[in-house]
């Protein structure tokens, strides 16, 4: 009876733990587009357009420009940028590329994705993907890991004839991420996620100034040091706890009267 009750007590401990993890470890849901979705894309870093997780951004451009965008990366995240660039009914083969920066403006490699593609003549659409590392809560100086922060999206044509230059195109940007949770915890935390300036007209002068990025996580910068890892930590104390009571209880053996001898 008293193994049974451990038992059960161990199976509920994991059953409390896995709720969070599991939460953890599925896809962050997708904000839903609306009508303030932007329509248009910024030509340099202090002039990207800020885009949240989840939000479809469109804008119109020409073969040529360089299209920014800017979304914010927490923590545990593993985003995946995507981009459709709509081209003209005649044109010529043409190569067009997504990068991504981090907020040190540092180019961030892709785990995979089709980050270039080549659009052949009279192709209509093209499609471009960048699945990024996972954003690490610290890192060392030295390194070029993922860090939360502001991200920089950057879309352009690297190859194009020349007859082809300033022609009417479509652009369309999508970012989501992955939430890997615990699993993808470090040990140290930044003390301001990466967030650089951007652009700002002042409305009392036409003097440009520098402010910061008003594009957060819905749920605010993650404080660094919680995860799911302290849940599963303490559940492995409370299986020692009681692994340690079942092999006690086991060795000891039932109860029995102490017998003393008679006159002792």
């Amino acid at each position: 009876m008293r193994m049974t009750r451990m038992l059960g007590a161990a199976v509920l401990a994991l059953g409390l733990a896995a709720g969070p993890a599991a939460a953890d470890s599925s896809p962050s849901p997708s904000a839903s587009d609306d009508g303030a979705a932007p329509t248009r894309a910024g030509t340099s870093f202090r002039t990207a357009t800020e885009i949240e997780q989840g939000q479809r951004a469109t804008a119109n451009g020409s073969a040529g420009d360089y299209l920014y965008w800017s979304f914010p990366a927490d923590a545990g995240q593993r985003p995946t940028v995507r981009a459709t660039v709509e081209l003209p009914k005649t044109h010529a083969a043409q190569t067009w590329q997504i990068d991504v920066y981090d907020g040190l403006r540092r180019r961030q490699a892709c785990q995979y994705g089709a980050q270039t593609r080549t659009a052949a003549a009279g192709v209509s659409s093209l499609e471009l993907a960048c699945v990024l590392r996972t954003v690490r809560a610290w890192s060392e100086p030295w390194a070029d890991d993922p860090l939360p922060g502001t991200y920089y999206i950057r879309l352009t044509v690297v190859h194009v004839p020349a007859s082809d230059l300033g022609l009417p195109v479509g652009t369309e940007v999508r970012v989501g991420s992955e939430d890997l949770g615990g699993a993808a915890a470090v040990d140290g935390s930044l003390a301001k996620p990466l967030v650089p300036g951007v652009a700002a007209k002042s409305e009392r002068s036409e003097r440009t100034s520098a402010a910061l990025a008003d594009t957060d996580p819905e749920d605010g910068w993650a404080s660094g040091w919680w995860s799911d890892r302290w849940v599963w930590t303490a559940v492995g104390g409370v299986l020692a706890a009681l692994a340690g009571i079942a092999g006690y209880a086991l060795t000891r053996g039932p109860g029995r009267p102490s017998r003393m001898p008679p006159g002792a």
